[in-house]
């Protein structure tokens, strides 16, 4: 595969907030891709821990914006005019070391967005099938998960106006535009997430939150309902 090598043609926008304990480590992960030309732009909603100056050594820029994960990760979009790919990473996943070659072949098959298959770290061997059943939902419908490291070039990110600005399901809401107009790679390599939210609450009890949010989201509901039910649980 042949990898992105052009300065700035890959930013990756992650956006944070209050991820002090862990921020280092995932940006860390990062350099690998950076030394190769991707930008790395960290967009804080506010953090009240430290999260910027803790990301600082470790990015290309820090940005800071109105706090709300679709809100953060525009204006980190609008930041990277120099990218020809965006790839919007959360804060607790892990990106494949060769990431920026998996878009560009995904790129040169023809794909203009996409996301990755995704892995969920944890002790509970019931992560693994879920993390199967999301990747192989996400194949059949179309429909990416933030999760799962969503990325797209600039041009179609301009045409759909960038993320709605909803505070909740703003993924899931890309991705019904976005297919709209072209199919989406679906990256076998995998990402690796965080079960930390799973293990937390509990599996069967994340699972029926997380399933009766999005029914709820496809039935219309309005998603700052939603959200404030989701940060209630939280």
């Amino acid at each position: 595969m042949t990898a992105v090598d052009t300065p700035g043609r890959l930013a990756i926008i992650v956006p944070m907030l209050n991820e002090a304990a862990h921020i280092e480590p995932a940006l860390a992960a990062l350099q690998g891709l950076r030394e190769r030309g991707a930008r790395l732009i960290v967009v804080d909603g506010g953090s009240e821990d430290g999260t910027p100056a803790r990301a600082g050594r470790h990015v290309d820029e820090v940005l800071s914006a109105e706090r709300g994960r679709a809100r953060q990760m525009n204006a980190g979009a609008a930041r990277a005019r120099d990218a020809d790919v965006l790839l919007f990473l959360h804060a607790d996943t892990r990106l494949p070391a060769d990431a920026d070659e998996r878009i560009a072949a995904a790129q040169a098959a023809g794909a203009r967005w996409g996301r990755f298959d995704v892995r969920i770290d944890g002790r509970s061997p019931w992560l693994r099938c879920i993390a199967r059943l999301m990747n192989t939902r996400s194949r059949l419908t179309g429909i990416c998960t933030g999760d799962q490291a969503i990325f797209v070039e600039r041009r179609l990110f301009e045409q759909l106006r960038g993320f709605a600005d909803i505070p909740l399901m703003e993924d899931i809401e890309f991705s019904r535009r976005a297919r709209a107009l072209a199919s989406p790679a679906a990256i076998s390599a995998p990402v690796v997430t965080s079960g930390r939210r799973w293990e937390r609450r509990g599996i069967w009890p994340t699972i029926w939150l997380m399933w009766s949010l999005r029914w709820r989201y496809w039935r219309g509901e309005d998603p700052a309902a939603l959200a404030r039910d989701y940060r209630q649980v939280r």
